[in-house]
């Protein structure tokens, strides 16, 4: 955890004569976008379908990160007196509502989180939609009944839904984890919006 600490706050002293007070937070976002930039490769060839395996690495790989980042702003440490405005971003929304209220200066810091991550979990949710309204329909197999087809009909309008989940761990976890969220889910978001305009726009 001392090397992810190390370089959060480097990156942080190069972005303090920019943004002074909220440059920590700034860092986390930018290690979060190398992060993602690291694990581009995999997440391009899982969109190729080359292996079933690339799929899943990257959310694996992305675990410890967010479980590093967790435990920075969670326990003592030079990372927990750094802010995001008003809030500190070791800070749970908890925190925020007692020190301030809802409209409190920390609670807006929190508001404007949540506004984002509802506004990406929004677009995931109409691309999801979208793509699901324009893909071909399968050829049922001959071993799937009616009953089953319909249950994967359902499911598959309600999982682009699933994206929301993020705002109910983003108001649990420490401010710092939910800019990790926001930032990684964006990404994820951008990125397959991204690969699917290339695959539409390749001969």
């Amino acid at each position: 955890m001392s090397v992810f600490t190390r370089l959060v706050e480097e990156l942080g002293r190069l972005l303090e004569p920019v943004l002074a007070e909220s440059a920590t937070a700034a860092a986390i976002v930018l290690f979060t976008v190398l992060v993602r930039l690291a694990l581009h490769p995999l997440n391009r060839a899982a969109f190729r379908g080359a292996t079933p395996v690339a799929g899943l690495l990257p959310v694996l790989l992305q675990l410890p990160v967010f479980f590093l980042m967790y435990r920075a702003f969670s326990s003592p440490g030079e990372l927990l007196d750094h802010r995001l405005l008003a809030a500190p971003l070791g800070a749970r929304w908890s925190d925020a509502l007692g020190a301030g209220g809802f409209l409190g200066a920390q609670g807006l810091v929190f508001l404007g989180l949540f506004a984002a991550i509802a506004a990406v979990a929004a677009w995931s949710a109409v691309r999801g939609r979208r793509a699901a309204a324009e893909a071909p329909v399968p050829v049922p197999a001959a071993n799937v009944s009616a009953e089953q087809q319909e249950a994967l009909r359902k499911l598959g309008g309600v999982l682009p839904l699933l994206s929301f989940g993020t705002l109910i761990t983003a108001a649990v976890v420490p401010l710092a984890a939910g800019l990790y969220l926001v930032t990684t889910t964006a990404w994820s978001v951008a990125e397959r919006a991204w690969l699917q305009h290339r695959k539409r726009s390749s001969p």
